[in-house]
């Protein structure tokens, strides 16, 4: 009842954000984005509590992700060229399909490219997707592989 009740004020205060602007998107933009920073979306209390992601350290090798599922290596290779010497791009693809990840990363000659190349290429399009480049984290230590083994004790043989 109360959600019915609300519905009619709504579309009407829509209609007029819209009448009273040039385009009705932009007057429907206006509405909902230009107070962002005041109607957060999420509360403050979720903001504080996720963790910020360690930066890794600057090195030449680049982690790049949000790439098309079209994105081959050779592409993410000239995409980067521009900005360095990229001694080596390699898009991590599926062994079945053999489309793209999503991800990948590319080798820098230098420090100085590496750097570069994040500055020209996080955030932009890449293949019709929005790109991040970041530098890659090495890899975590696994535990080596231990099978478990539900062997304990003897097998049970029945009623001896």
């Amino acid at each position: 009842m109360a959600m019915a009740m609300r519905l009619p004020a709504i579309s009407r205060a829509v209609t007029e954000v819209a009448s009273a602007s040039a385009s009705a998107p932009v007057g429907l933009r206006r509405l909902f984005c230009s107070n962002a920073s005041r109607f957060s979306f999420l509360s403050p209390q979720a903001e504080s509590q996720t963790p910020a992601r360690p930066q890794a350290e600057p090195s030449t090798n680049l982690f790049v992700s949000g790439l098309s599922k079209r994105t081959t290596s050779e592409g993410l290779r000239t995409a980067f060229a521009q900005f360095g010497e990229v001694a080596d791009a390699k898009v991590v693809t599926d062994r079945v399909s053999g489309y793209s990840k999503g991800f990948g990363f590319v080798r820098y000659a230098t420090l100085e490219d590496s750097a570069k190349g994040i500055a020209g290429m996080d955030g932009k399009f890449l293949d019709g997707w929005v790109i991040f480049a970041e530098y890659a984290r090495p890899r975590e230590q696994s535990q080596p592989y231990q099978p478990q083994n539900n062997m304990s004790r003897p097998p049970y043989y029945g009623n001896r």
